[in-house]
């Protein structure tokens, strides 16, 4: 069984081009590995990601208790 990733992106202020190319990359890698994976971002991060409307593909949470709340659920 392959375990899930949750990556905290709450305590990041800006996240520009280069780091949303980055976890593009990450989603397509785990997608491809049917592995599951979770990014909890803060309003700004968030906001940058609804802007180029990859919140579903990232899998976009808005706190770490619902990841984790969403990772039991499965």
């Amino acid at each position: 069984m392959s375990l899930p990733l949750v990556l905290d992106l709450s305590r990041i202020d800006f996240i520009d081009s280069s780091g949303l190319g980055a976890l593009v990359q990450l989603a397509k890698q785990w997608n491809e590995a049917k592995r599951r994976f979770l990014i909890v971002g803060n309003s700004r991060v968030v906001q940058t990601v609804k802007l180029v409307r990859l919140e579903a593909f990232l899998n976009m949470q808005p706190d770490l208790s619902t990841a984790m709340g969403n990772l039991a659920a499965a």
